[in-house]
């Protein structure tokens, strides 16, 4: 099989195409031939490297993915070949408290395809059977693909961090991003008045499209301004945060009093300043999130079934111009998720 595999980290020469031998399912694991893997901005840093952390290289890239169930594994039972799926990403143990409590995105084994283990940018891959789900029937594979990572990373954020509700505020931070797109249609979904920044007339129009009722675009306007006007002064009860250092200490003074700042990322460097008179005066909540648990994901499924979300794709590419769509996610020429098939 055709993979595109990261020996060494670097730049977007560090991509190189194998052909391996199509990987046999151990015990428990299901063998899918992906039909399609969406892209990430995790594999741009599992491609680049990140201080401080090591992946298991070589590594094939991609986190999402769909496909058909090709093979099964010892023991593994209610799939069938041929059936269509969609890939879960995270990988955890299966047994321990808070996997049985249903948090798995906190086990102390938690993985990610793509980044612990060998992922979807590639013509098969074997995973998990709890990481195998039954593909939404009114999406095709390239919009099945698209989901996962970015929407059950929005819903915990969203749901299970910030505990959003219905005529809560919240800004959403790059409303074009893959995460930033989910986050703009959750919020909505739960009743929020949604404010997202975008760069640019295009994105923020789409934005729009996606439930955003307010688009401000933080290349034309000094973003912070605008939100201020948007809540009359009063701030918003959620910032949605993962761009990090050119947007956090914005965020802070964007938050009404009692509100809440989740992060997922620091797309734009991770050392920041913080005050905190702030924090403690204004009775502010800091929350990081990973991920969320297979349980958000499988309801996230289920709203998207119901046509209640719908997946962001921009362009659905070859896998041999991987490279390329590392280059386009890296200069943010992107709006939703980038796809590419085998």
């Amino acid at each position: 099989m055709k993979a595109a595999v990261v020996r060494e980290h670097g730049d977007f020469d560090q991509i190189v195409f194998e052909l391996r031998p199509v990987p046999e399912p151990g015990p428990g694991e299901v063998r899918v031939r992906v039909k399609a893997a969406g892209l990430n901005h995790l594999d741009t840093w599992v491609r680049r490297g990140v201080p401080g952390h090591t992946f298991p290289l070589p590594l094939v890239l991609g986190s999402d993915g769909a496909g058909v169930v090709d093979a099964l594994g010892a023991g593994v039972g209610g799939l069938e070949v041929g059936e269509p799926c969609v890939l879960l990403p995270g990988t955890s143990c299966g047994v321990c408290p808070t996997c049985l409590a249903g948090e798995d995105q906190l086990c102390r084994e938690y993985g990610i395809l793509g980044e612990s283990r060998d992922g979807t940018c590639a013509e098969y891959v074997c995973v998990p059977a709890a990481n195998v789900q039954p593909k939404p029937e009114n999406l095709d594979y390239a919009e099945a693909a698209s989901v996962p990572l970015v929407f059950q990373t929005a819903w915990s954020m969203l749901v299970r961090k910030a505990g959003l509700r219905a005529g809560d505020t919240v800004l959403v931070h790059a409303g074009g991003s893959g995460v930033g797109s989910a986050g703009v249609q959750i919020a909505r979904l739960l009743g929020a008045t949604v404010i997202a920044t975008a760069g640019g007339a295009t994105k923020c129009r789409h934005a729009e499209d996606l439930g955003a009722h307010i688009a401000i675009d933080y290349t034309t306007v000094d973003w912070l301004d605008e939100v201020r006007a948007a809540t009359s002064g009063r701030g918003c009860d959620v910032v949605f945060e993962h761009v990090g250092a050119a947007t956090f200490a914005g965020s802070i003074k964007s938050l009404a009093r009692g509100g809440r700042l989740v992060t997922c990322g620091a797309t734009t460097g991770g050392q920041v300043e913080i005050s905190l008179h702030q924090v403690f005066f204004k009775n502010l909540s800091i929350l990081g999130n990973t991920m969320g648990s297979k349980g958000d994901l499988c309801r996230v499924l289920d709203l998207f079934r119901a046509g209640r979300l719908r997946p962001v794709v921009d362009s659905v590419m070859p896998l041999d111009e991987l490279a390329d769509a590392h280059r386009r996610l890296e200069a943010r020429d992107v709006f939703g998720k980038l796809v590419v098939e085998p």
